[in-house]
């Protein structure tokens, strides 16, 4: 079933001719490393497995699996009730239902919940999200705030903060919690960095990170000792810079000497970003391309950052679906940093064209053939032809 859904024979065959499809005018290089990555693999295949497991039973999924409306749609179809949806509630389960976590895992408070309600759960929780878990609440023990780049809206990162605030009893006996603060960005960051140098109000600090930290959050008090992790699929060398940007803070603030024992960092980008990272910079860096074509969810961010490289280098499209190769004179896409669709005209060069093309960790490879022979039949077809 799984195979019927997501595979593709076409990009098995292009896989195995190095990585090139050729027809007529088109040329297409696809990326070294692209597609479902084993974590995301694992969440359909479970969820898969549940639906058949319990036939008899309700299945829910706490929210979309993963970042891809299609893979959901398709679950969806198999039966499986997300609580995300209107009309679905929490309150309303009982120990006869079934409930999925999803790939980006869920917060501590939900889980608790869940298992007061004597739910059977399947837990798909993606690896690579665990270990940074692990790191934050490791920061937490030690008595270091967390600093978590990623986005504070996105699922994983609200349950890694949420894994960040363990209760703590100290030697005392008095019960507190760990300390998390969420950075965007570069720019976010080097406010934070700003503030623990002395520089800047307490008052703008936490007007400016009011949903990005931990309740109680004192910025005197809690960057006096950070952690750094980040959100698995951010952009790697982002997650690397704002960890030396705190590293150099702290050094600044405290002396080096004291570094040890006030900063600490694990780089915790999960091997597959990684790899669909480096891979769409090989293809750029090896290949002379007219354009580049980045296939995933527009909520996808490990889509959004192969997009964001490639868009440095030359035109790129990032598509949520192959639908969005409207024809020859029209693309639907969401440009690099923007927050919304628009429309493209005119986007397809004339000529020999060579096209680079990958997708984010959340697409199936069903998908990616179907944009290959899109591109084929606007490249070599009808500019408007049909799928």
């Amino acid at each position: 079933m799984l195979a019927a859904s997501y595979h593709s024979d076409l990009v098995a065959d292009i896989k195995a001719s190095e990585f090139t499809f050729q027809s007529g005018r088109l040329t297409i290089h696809l990326a070294r490393e692209f597609g479902f990555c084993y974590g995301v693999d694992r969440a359909v295949d479970y969820a898969y497995q549940a639906r058949q497991r319990f036939p008899d039973r309700p299945v829910f999924l706490t929210g979309e699996i993963i970042h891809n409306p299609h893979v959901n749609r398709q679950i969806r179809a198999q039966g499986v009730r997300f609580l995300s949806d209107a009309g679905e509630s929490i309150d309303a389960l009982s120990p006869n239902d079934v409930v999925i976590l999803p790939a980006f895992g869920i917060t501590v408070e939900l889980l608790e919940t869940l298992v007061n309600r004597g739910c059977t759960l399947v837990d798909t929780t993606c690896g690579s999200v665990l270990n940074v878990w692990k790191n934050v609440k490791r920061y937490a023990e030690h008595g270091f705030t967390s600093v978590i780049h990623g986005k504070y809206w996105h699922e994983e990162t609200r349950a890694t903060a949420s894994q960040a605030q363990v209760s703590l009893r100290g030697a005392d006996g008095q019960t507190g919690s760990g300390h998390y603060l969420v950075v965007l960005d570069r720019t976010e960051a080097g406010l934070a960095c700003d503030f623990i140098r002395g520089r800047g109000s307490r008052e703008q600090f936490l007007r400016t990170f009011e949903r990005a930290i931990s309740p109680g959050f004192d910025p005197d008090v809690h960057l006096q000792r950070v952690g750094c992790a980040n959100q698995t699929t951010m952009l790697s060398s982002e997650s690397l810079e704002i960890g030396e940007m705190f590293r150099t803070a702290m050094g600044d603030r405290y002396g080096a000497d004291q570094l040890e024992g006030r900063f600490r960092a694990f780089d915790t980008i999960c091997s597959a970003t990684q790899d669909r990272q480096d891979a769409i910079i090989e293809l750029l860096r090896t290949q002379t391309l007219d354009l580049m074509i980045v296939l995933g969810g527009y909520n996808s961010s490990n889509t959004c950052n192969l997009a964001r490289i490639s868009a440095e280098r030359l035109p790129s499209y990032h598509i949520a679906d192959p639908d969005g190769l409207v024809s020859a004179s029209e693309i639907h896409h969401k440009p690099a940093g923007s927050k919304h669709e628009t429309i493209a005209r005119d986007w397809l060069p004339s000529g020999p064209l060579t096209i680079g093309l990958t997708s984010g960790a959340s697409t199936p490879d069903n998908l990616v053939e179907r944009v290959i022979r899109r591109l084929d039949i606007l490249a070599n077809g009808d500019p408007d032809g049909e799928f």
